[in-house]
């Protein structure tokens, strides 16, 4: 099985992915969407809008080499045109993978998404450490 499929299958079980039209789009208001991704055997009107929603929310779109069905071999959901990945290292591991493969498409995404999710990564940190100091502070 190819290596991003396996990654979309992690996400799913670490409820880490919405899956279809509906589900992506409210992760997209919530702001909880960092990549969205359509198949490559979607309807262009679905490939449309699943784009300019993304790009109304400041979300990455991409359109992905895997048919509906194989999406949804993987998610256990029908045959999902649409899918977002809420984790941005993982969103970021998807893109890397899919610009080995083809980097004119992916290549400029793959490092955007990177470079998100290492700020990100460090915020979080930040935000531990402050969290740990409070706690410190206050536990005597």
């Amino acid at each position: 099985m190819d290596h991003n499929l396996r990654l979309l299958g992690m996400a799913k079980k670490a409820a880490l992915l919405s899956v279809g039209f509906e589900d992506t789009s409210k992760a997209m208001l919530m702001n909880k969407a960092q990549l969205v991704l359509s198949a490559s055997d979607a309807s262009e009107g679905s490939k449309r809008r699943a784009r300019e929603n993304a790009q109304s929310c400041g979300v990455i779109y991409a359109e992905v080499p895997y048919t509906m069905i194989e999406l949804g071999t993987i998610t256990g959901r029908g045959s999902p045109g649409t899918l977002a990945i809420l984790e941005p290292g993982l969103a970021a591991g998807f893109l890397e993978g899919l610009a080995k493969t083809n980097p004119e498409l992916y290549e400029e995404k793959a490092t955007h998404m990177s470079e998100k999710a290492k700020r990100v990564n460090t915020q979080k940190k930040s935000d531990s450490a402050k969290q740990l100091a409070g706690k410190r502070r206050f536990a005597l």
